[in-house]
């Protein structure tokens, strides 16, 4: 039986205070590219979603060395995305005692970084296969369940 070593590894930033439209702006940016090039990126846009973007790659990229002993020049943004939360909702105080009504819209943003080193597949039975194929089909089907690649808990809406 073949599996899949983790190559991949998260950051998730909760409840931070912007829209999601203008997160996912920089996000569209940054998604697919490279971990160096991604912080050049983030440096250069003029956008405040960038901050804390770069904060989360950053830390993804951080997990994945502590986690897997992966070199940063390895790594690749491979899923980013940003989903829209609660709406912190006040009222500020008007003339002649009315209120008016202020909506702060907050969104999560999550960052997933694979390292392309580690993608290939280890054989969990290496110690417990026998000589002989147990099938005659020279080449065998393979599933692999992704919670990243196919819906899973981070599905876009």
């Amino acid at each position: 039986m073949l599996k899949k070593k983790k190559t991949e590894v998260y950051a998730l930033g909760q409840h931070i205070s912007m829209s999601a439209h203008k997160a996912r702006r920089v996000i569209d940016q940054i998604r697919g590219r490279s971990y160096e090039e991604t912080l050049m990126i983030l440096e250069l846009m003029p956008y405040r979603a960038c901050y804390p973007i770069f904060k989360l790659v950053y830390s993804a990229a951080a997990n994945a060395s502590y986690n897997m002993d992966s070199n940063e020049a390895n790594l690749v943004i491979s899923k980013a995305e940003v989903n829209e939360v609660t709406t912190v909702k006040k009222l500020k105080p008007r003339a002649r005692g009315h209120s008016y009504p202020i909506k702060r819209p907050t969104c999560h943003i999550t960052i997933v970084v694979k390292d392309i080193s580690l993608d290939e597949y280890v054989d969990i039975n290496y110690l417990t296969r026998s000589k002989k194929p147990r099938c005659k089909k020279k080449y065998a089907a393979m599933v692999y369940h992704d919670m990243y690649s196919n819906g899973g808990v981070w599905d876009k809406k």
